[in-house]
């Protein structure tokens, strides 16, 4: 396999994006091929920038593989349909809930919402401040990718099942019976969604979101064959297995 590059959960941070994006291509070069695993919405300041690089690197032809995370496709719903509640979320949570993000999301479109107000209202100005190649890009993110002997996806997979059966709620939500699983999953899974202090290589799967969202960097990876590396700014990291825990 040749080399491909991969980020982790962007959560609206743009110039972390930026910078993870130049030391990509100070490794790689400007062709670097490129997996996002998802989650470019909500929390962060500048979820609006977040989108438009990467619409803008896409219609530039760069060799980016964009996946949907739970935010995004959370984004998308709310504002195509507010009543429609998504099955994984708790009861009384909603995409503009403070441990959501949607907020901080519309504010970075300029749109910055009273304290109180109701659903259909909130989703109809959102609808205005948000531009429709947005929400179109957002519908239309594939929830997989594979390479040879890695699967890349949002959240993780259920173990046992094969890829072309995957629940698409698994792929952007699961946690139990996936981050605690030790099982050999026929190809190590590139994941994100559950925050760790830092990107982190297990026996079956690669931890890409280190908090981006709460604040922390966002470091890609560098994949070579069976070898991984963290890009941190002082350059390539190997990583290294450590034991599998929930």
């Amino acid at each position: 396999m040749n080399t491909v590059y991969a980020i982790g959960d962007i959560h609206g941070q743009a110039d972390a994006l930026d910078q993870a994006l130049d030391r990509i291509e100070r490794d790689g070069g400007p062709d670097a091929p490129v997996v996002f695993i998802g989650d470019y919405v909500d929390r962060g300041p500048d979820s609006n920038g977040v989108l438009q690089r990467l619409i803008d690197g896409t219609a530039q032809r760069r060799n980016w593989t964009c996946l949907k995370g739970n935010h995004d496709r959370l984004m998308a719903w709310y504002l195509d349909n507010p009543a429609y509640h998504d099955p994984y979320l708790l009861a009384g949570y909603h995409w503009l809930h403070d441990a959501i993000g949607g907020r901080q999301t519309l504010a970075s479109y300029g749109l910055h919402l009273p304290e109180r107000i109701r659903m259909k209202d909130a989703a109809t100005e959102g609808r205005m401040a948000v531009p429709p190649s947005h929400l179109a890009f957002l519908r239309q993110l594939p929830l997989t990718h594979s390479l040879p002997g890695y699967v890349f996806v949002h959240a993780g997979i259920r173990p046992g099942i094969s890829m072309q059966t995957q629940d698409p709620e698994d792929l952007l939500w699961i946690r139990q019976g996936f981050l605690d699983n030790i099982q050999d999953h026929g190809a190590l899974v590139v994941h994100g969604h559950s925050a760790v202090p830092q990107v982190t290589l297990y026996p079956n799967r690669l931890n890409l979101d280190g908090g981006a969202g709460y604040g922390r960097p966002l470091t890609p990876v560098v994949i070579e064959g069976t070898e991984i590396f963290a890009l941190k700014a002082t350059g390539r990291h190997r990583l290294t297995p450590q034991p599998i825990s929930g």
